[in-house]
């Protein structure tokens, strides 16, 4: 991808304002429009948002988006009409055991109204914060419960020289293990700061930190590849999307996908979820002492942190080098089947409205985050982030234009050009043509209102927006 290494986020501030006021106007509009009754709202169809999909991780995007949106404008009627929304819907998905989406659908809702509070943006009544806190506290421990062991291997330092390793799994079953989970574990974290632990079996406590980052270190062996192997697809920083375990001995068995082309292509959403993932786990792992890291985890801090700096470099360079056009944007797999018919598509700006392969802006949205946050990490300790810093921008400013910016006030997508299941054709396709564009999803408007708001505080410097306390 080409790097603007001139771009600033104060260039982007007034991009970044435009993508909070298109997106309060969305957000209102699908409140209004939305029938509770059909479930969640996923993905637009022509512009207007329908549910689809297997299970119910997108909520927390639809009232976050408020959150978000509110936040930027200094909108507190939105952000309370999020709250509010909040309070109404999302309790089941604190204690729901089914999905490995905790981190997804609570700290996208309570976790940034608990962000606020702590800001001074709710007013100062402490028993909102208490809420918030022990609902993020209880969402934690359920998905450190959804918890499956693999042995670990002491002589590999991809998994920190650990003994024991472990994953959430995916509501595929106690067998997968997915590469989204990177970005939702970040929940069991919080709770971990929180003071709260996974009580089972015999008063047995099961550390909340503990379990975060041995699946951290359980995707970093299995499913993120490192090009260190004999493997003839082991390019560094690849994803595959899942890892499959057997789970009579927990023993690795395969890499699969979902919503990918194959277990050895590079699902693009895929990798964006881990980049964002492990680098902003390194930033949270920067306010915990060594000495509180090994007491709760058995393992050395600083062997950890080396496993997840090589994560977040190795799939954020595979981003850049690799898988994106020359604008940074994303097709949604870069093995798809017919992607060379579009000749040498690294050369030239992503083409939305191609005949041959979708683009999939949503992962780009994420991924612009992961390398900003990994930028910004590596020059808070002193290294060169500056690279990293500038792709994540030249991302951002391109998608916060037209045609990834959604202005039409009819369409109720905020980023266009969002890709779901392209293997299972659920994405639509416009009349007329013969690959999925201009539709949007939750995860893909919600992570845009996200980037835009951690550019948009950064260029004003207010407080870093950050998941943990």
């Amino acid at each position: 991808m080409q790097i603007d290494t001139q771009l600033t986020p104060a260039d982007l501030k007034a991009a970044a304002e435009t993508v909070f006021q298109l997106g309060a106007d969305k957000a209102r509009l699908i409140d209004t429009t939305w029938d509770t009754g059909q479930g969640t709202p996923v993905f637009t169809v022509e512009g207007k948002y329908t549910t689809r999909g297997w299970t119910e991780w997108t909520q927390g995007f639809q009232y976050g988006c408020m959150i978000l949106a509110g936040d930027g404008l200094g909108d507190d009627a939105l952000i309370d009409l999020g709250r509010q929304r909040t309070v109404e819907h999302m309790l089941p998905h604190v204690t729901h055991i089914g999905v490995h989406d905790h981190g997804f659908n609570n700290l996208s809702t309570y976790g940034n109204l608990l962000r606020l509070h702590r800001e001074g943006r709710l007013g100062d009544n402490p028993w909102e914060a208490t809420y918030y806190q022990q609902l993020i506290a209880a969402s934690g421990a359920v998905q450190a419960a959804r918890w499956s062991g693999t042995p670990g291997d002491p002589s590999d330092p991809h998994c920190a020289h650990s003994d024991s390793l472990g994953y959430v799994y995916s509501f595929n079953g106690p067998h997968s293990l997915f590469i989204d989970t990177m970005r939702t574990v970040r929940i069991m974290g919080v709770a971990y700061q929180l003071g709260h632990s996974l009580m089972h079996e015999g008063d047995r406590q099961a550390n909340l930190l503990k379990r975060s980052v041995l699946h951290g270190l359980t995707t970093s062996k299995y499913i993120v590849f490192h090009g260190d192997s004999e493997h003839t697809y082991d390019i560094a920083g690849r994803t595959a999307h899942e890892g499959t375990f057997n789970r009579n001995d927990g023993a690795f068995r395969a890499r699969a996908t979902q919503q990918g082309y194959a277990p050895f292509s590079t699902w693009t959403r895929g990798l964006a979820w881990a980049m964002c993932g492990y680098a902003e786990e390194l930033e949270f792992f920067q306010t915990i002492s060594d000495e509180d890291f090994n007491a709760a985890t058995g393992l050395a801090k600083a062997d950890v942190v080396k496993v997840y700096e090589r994560n977040a470099i190795e799939t954020c360079d595979h981003y850049i080098n690799d898988v994106t056009a020359l604008d940074g944007i994303t097709y949604w797999d870069d093995g798809a089947p017919t992607l060379h018919k579009l000749g040498d598509w690294q050369a030239k700006p992503a083409d939305p409205y191609n005949d041959f392969e979708p683009v999939d802006a949503s992962a780009s949205a994420i991924a612009a985050q992961g390398m900003i946050r990994l930028g910004n990490y590596l020059s808070a300790t002193g290294r060169d982030g500056a690279k990293y810093i500038a792709a994540g921008l030249s991302v951002s400013k391109t998608l916060f234009d037209e045609p990834y910016l959604s202005t039409n006030a009819d369409h109720q997508g905020l980023l266009l050009h969002s890709i779901y299941h392209w293997p299972n054709h659920w994405d639509h396709v416009p009349a007329g043509s013969k690959v999925s564009h201009s539709e949007s999803s939750l995860w893909g408007d919600y992570h845009l209102l996200e980037l835009a708001l951690l550019i948009h505080r950064i260029a004003d410097e207010k407080p870093y927006l950050k998941f943990f306390l």
